[in-house]
């Protein structure tokens, strides 16, 4: 890759509470207010009686596994994760959530093994343990020296891009935003006066053209833009009308690559005028292994999106898509059948949008117009 191309890796959800918190050598209190799991303990029971045993305490890189080795390979210039876990260990759980994700501020290491560029927080569980929650969580990941968007104190906070600048001029100006589609609940966006998400009740032609007001203010020559959505149902492979001309909106607007997750499994691709929609990029970190249901999805499968683009005009030129598997709560490199199946399913899925999707002979798989 030349000094005119940009790389991304953009990641799906990265959830490091719950069962994941409690492997890590300062787990917060395991106490839950689930309906049926009281003990987050429960959820790594789950994953060792279906595939073995899990290290107690383990070190702060484990969940990433063999990740970290293949970013260091793919050497992304831009690391970008969706980071869905609230970083306190106080707070009190959200009324009426069934789920709630934290991870103890001394466990952040865990996050900071991925060397995040920035952390989207505009998704459903960053207010898991309300107001306090959400400002120990600033608070932790500003104090890493990690940047934030999609989520703050005030409304301007939350609205404001995450700027990662580049090593030869030029800025990634990454813009998130979360959608009650995805379980992000209304009374969490922010407002002049309190803190909370950047949030759109819905895909619609306003929201759109709020956000893209606000991207071409902020864009300069030599930027590219990423907007980071989290939208759309956990399952499923069939993509909206209203999301498809959302994302096409945001194009036309000047976005460079749509960064979509919230899904549990990886969505279709597709391109727009010659810009990259990630529809859902899947989870990449949780702690769902052993949970039954929804098997048809594989979501043990995992991906490692890389992302090449233009400097010049933020046009696409390379798609990679590392499959990972979720084993014993970290990651590992998935195997040639998995890869294959993966390679099926979202060739086949994507290919109404107008993608491709190839194995290459290293054992990627990579996505082509």
């Amino acid at each position: 890759m030349g000094t005119d191309l940009v790389r991304l890796f953009l990641s799906g959800d990265v959830m490091l509470g719950r069962g994941i918190d409690q492997i890590l050598p300062h787990p917060v209190d395991p106490a839950l207010h689930e309906q049926y799991v009281r003990d987050a303990r429960v959820y790594v029971d789950l994953a060792e009686a279906a595939n073995g045993p899990v290290p107690r305490p383990a070190g702060f890189a484990y969940p990433w596994g063999d990740a970290l080795g293949a970013l260091d390979t793919e050497a992304p210039d831009v690391r970008l994760v969706n980071l869905e876990t609230a970083v306190t260990a106080g707070g009190d759980p959200a009324p009426g959530k069934p789920v709630h994700y934290r991870l103890h501020p001394a466990n952040l290491p865990s996050l900071v093994a991925v060397r995040p560029d920035a952390c989207v927080l505009a998704n459903n569980h960053v207010l898991d343990y309300g107001p306090r929650g959400l400002d120990d969580t600033l608070r932790a990941l500003a104090g890493a020296g990690l940047r934030t968007a999609g989520a703050g104190r005030n409304a301007d906070e939350a609205r404001r891009p995450a700027v990662v600048p580049l090593p030869g001029g030029g800025r990634v100006l990454v813009f998130a935003l979360g959608m009650s589609s995805s379980g992000v609940p209304r009374d969490w966006a922010a407002t002049a006066e309190r803190g909370g998400v950047h949030f759109a009740a819905a895909p619609g032609r306003e929201a759109a053209a709020r956000l893209t007001s606000r991207l071409r203010d902020e864009k300069a020559p030599g930027d590219i833009v990423v907007v980071s959505l989290h939208w759309g149902s956990n399952w499923g492979y069939a993509l909206p009308a209203a999301d498809l001309d959302f994302a096409h909106a945001l194009i036309d607007g000047g976005t460079d690559i749509v960064h979509g997750h919230s899904s549990h499994h990886p969505r279709p691709l597709e391109v727009y005028r010659g810009k990259l929609v990630l529809h859902g990029c899947g989870d990449l970190i949780n702690d769902y292994e052993g949970i039954t249901g929804y098997h048809e999805y594989r979501d043990d499968l995992r991906l490692l999106p890389l992302v090449a683009v233009a400097l010049e005009d933020g046009g696409l030129q390379e798609v990679r898509l590392i499959p990972m598997r979720a084993r014993r709560m970290r990651l590992e490199h998935a195997s040639d059948d998995d890869t294959r199946w993966l390679r099926t399913v979202l060739h086949r899925t994507s290919a109404p949008h107008g993608v491709r999707i190839v194995l290459a002979p290293d054992g990627a798989l990579t996505a082509t117009p």
